[in-house]
């Protein structure tokens, strides 16, 4: 496989270790994307404490960090990435949404400052990048050609579209949608994708009372993967309160609905 994802954390707003989220995971949004020996990482959820750990045992020293935002659930795994302690590896981190409100760097070191954090970003000993972009640009890294959007999401947020080898995988999270008006930016940036992970933190019973939390629905991820010609969806930022046993209704459910869709499940790896 030369384009592969690998879900490392898959949960939203909060982790869930409890015997309850076992079967689809509990570790909040970490993905990481290997397009032939280029590694790609995807938000620092508490997920990337593993895939740190993983990095380091397959002796891998260098990857750029694509952040969507840099709300909690999607930012406190980092300071548990313990390649970023190593001097001998090189991290470029990326974000789209800060540009106007100091960069990423100082967001990133706001969140390892005393008194709520004991070991400061000036730790870190490997060599660490910092780069901001405006949602909706576009750029390469190496022979992966990334495109961006803005998304609906308290703060702002940034999607991706990653293409490579003549194949596109697209990572569409925090994002909330209007009912009946489906979002032309967001069908922009998957049309014809190969696999789309779509942030599916509710059903559509559920969204009416969580309307300006920032959040979209499985059927709502289904409606836009058919109206773009995507062929396959990543049901992905499950809700904390969504345990094994539901989300195993939610996957049935999908099957059904799109010829594609799936639930995304912690440790998986899915070919592009």
């Amino acid at each position: 496989m030369d384009f592969w994802v690998r879900f490392w954390g898959v949960r939203g707003s909060i982790a869930c270790p409890s015997p309850n989220h076992v079967r689809y995971g509990g570790n909040t949004s970490c993905l990481e994307v290997h397009a032939g020996d280029q590694t790609i990482i995807l938000d620092a959820g508490t997920g990337i404490r593993n895939l740190g750990q993983s990095l380091l045992q397959r002796k891998i020293q260098r990857a750029d960090l694509l952040l969507t935002h840099t709300h909690w659930d999607h930012i406190n795994g980092f300071p548990f990435f313990t390649p970023a302690y190593a001097p001998d590896h090189h991290f470029s981190i990326y974000a789209g949404h800060l540009s106007d409100a100091g960069g990423v760097e100082r967001v990133l070191a706001g969140q390892m400052a005393r008194p709520t954090f004991p070991v400061p970003l000036s730790a870190l000993q490997a060599e660490m990048t910092y780069i901001d972009f405006r949602a909706g640009d576009s750029f390469e890294l190496g022979a992966v050609k990334v495109r961006t959007a803005p998304l609906q999401h308290p703060d702002g947020a940034t999607g991706y579209r990653l293409e490579y080898g003549g194949k596109a995988f697209c990572y569409v999270t925090d994002t909330e949608h209007v009912p009946g008006a489906p979002d032309e930016t967001v069908l922009a940036l998957i049309d014809g994708a190969d696999l789309v992970a779509y942030d599916c933190t509710y059903t559509d019973e559920e969204f009416v009372t969580h309307v300006g939390w920032g959040h979209s629905t499985w059927q709502e991820g289904v409606r836009l993967a058919k109206r773009a010609n995507a062929k396959r969806l990543a049901i992905f930022h499950h809700d904390p309160d969504h345990e094994d046993d539901f989300m195993d209704g939610v996957a049935a459910e999908a099957a059904e609905a799109m010829e594609g869709a799936f639930v995304a499940v912690e440790g998986e790896t899915v070919p592009i």
